[in-house]
């Protein structure tokens, strides 16, 4: 009695308010082609393809033109082929509100009593839930948006000889605005690297042999256009086995994206540095003007498994001798969620190494990476 007294003293449209507002969203529906309905959650659509999420079949990625009709309770970005924008730009470019895909036409209803607008479903390139899409307009902080993967790895043995090695890996990467966002132009991207092997081997009677070498970058590009970019970069390298204390290398130059596909790319550059590089033994360490032509290839394999292919040659024009190169390739197989096993090869040429220390550096190295989400 005493709950049904207070039932009662609240107002019928509070009561309905309150049902209302505890009422679930209606479920997203596809009907295919030959007629067959599926219930679920449409997530968005890229490059002619829709995500949906079925209780059923989980997440799908299906092909718009075998879709007959969509229908979605949420709110939306529609982004038509060729828009680009700037940063918190939208001009009335981007049509936002409840959509429906019928016979390959789709179906802006902005609501608020404006009117219903009709775009070809071959004239669109994204359609991005709207929170996404207003959060992607504003300016994102420095520790935001970063990509890329760390790894690392290590080898005990105690036998006859002792040996212990390690190898750690990080190499970053913020793209701005992400990749993603295609309806945004690119603006600038930094790319951070880091690398370290470190060993010991050592046993009764003999002297300890070692291993050290490391290499640390930084760069930062600046686009011209959606292809070709300014940039500055800086590296950091270290090898015991060329005698090589530290090598310090700053400059800048143009790089050129030539291809820019969702499953690989590839870059090629060019700079003119300044290298000074101080070595391990009593002798004149050298400063010099050099150049650095390089190209970088990333490529998705079957499987989730992942391709990253680095060469640069290091011409120096002050003193000709002591040009240099590098070249690396590793492979990333999915293990377990974002963890991977990687394998990679490395090689280092230094042409004017001091007396006695080798010119050539070669690595192989195995580890465990895990994949920044």
């Amino acid at each position: 009695m005493i709950l049904f007294a207070i039932a009662c003293l609240v107002p019928a449209g509070l009561r309905a308010q309150g049902a209302a507002g505890a009422a679930p969203a209606e479920p997203d529906t596809i009907v295919f082609a030959n007629g067959e309905k599926l219930v679920g959650h449409f997530e968005g659509l890229r490059a002619g393809a829709a995500k949906f999420k079925s209780d059923k079949l989980g997440e799908i990625t299906i092909d718009l033109s075998k879709l007959q009709e969509l229908h979605s309770s949420g709110r939306f970005a529609v982004v038509r082929k060729g828009v680009k924008l700037a940063k918190g730009e939208t001009d009335g470019q981007i049509l936002r509100g409840t959509i429906s895909i019928v016979n390959q036409m789709v179906e802006i209803d902005p609501a608020n009593g404006l009117p219903t607008q009709t775009v070809k479903a071959g004239d669109v390139s994204d359609i991005v839930d709207e929170a996404t899409f207003l959060k992607a307009l504003k300016s994102p902080g420095i520790l935001h948006d970063w990509k890329g993967a760390v790894a690392a790895g290590v080898s005990l043995v105690e036998a006859t000889q002792n040996s212990v090695s390690f190898n750690t890996a990080v190499n970053l990467v913020r793209a701005m605005p992400p990749p993603d966002q295609t309806w945004f132009p690119p603006s600038n991207r930094t790319l951070v690297a880091f690398s370290d092997s470190y060993g010991t081997v050592s046993q009764p009677g003999t002297p300890t042999v070692k291993t050290s070498i490391f290499h640390a970058a930084a760069e930062r590009d600046e686009y011209f256009s959606s292809r070709v970019y300014a940039f500055g970069s800086v590296a950091f390298d270290h090898n015991f086995s060329q005698g090589l204390d530290l090598q310090q290398t700053y400059g800048g130059g143009i790089g050129w994206t030539l291809v820019k596909e969702a499953k690989q790319t590839l870059d090629v550059k060019g700079s003119i540095d300044y290298e000074r590089q101080a070595f391990d033994v009593p002798g004149p360490d050298h400063s010099l003007a050099v150049s650095v032509f390089a190209e970088d290839y990333a490529r998705k394999l079957v499987h989730g498994i992942a391709l990253d292919e680095l060469l640069s040659v290091t011409p120096a024009w002050t003193q000709t001798r002591a040009y240099s190169a590098y070249a690396s390739v590793g492979l990333v197989f999915p293990v377990y969620k974002r963890f991977g096993l990687n394998v990679n090869a490395i090689d280092s040429f230094l042409n004017d190494p001091p007396p006695a220390f080798k010119k050539n550096s070669f690595q192989f190295t195995t580890g465990i990476t895990y994949t920044l989400p």
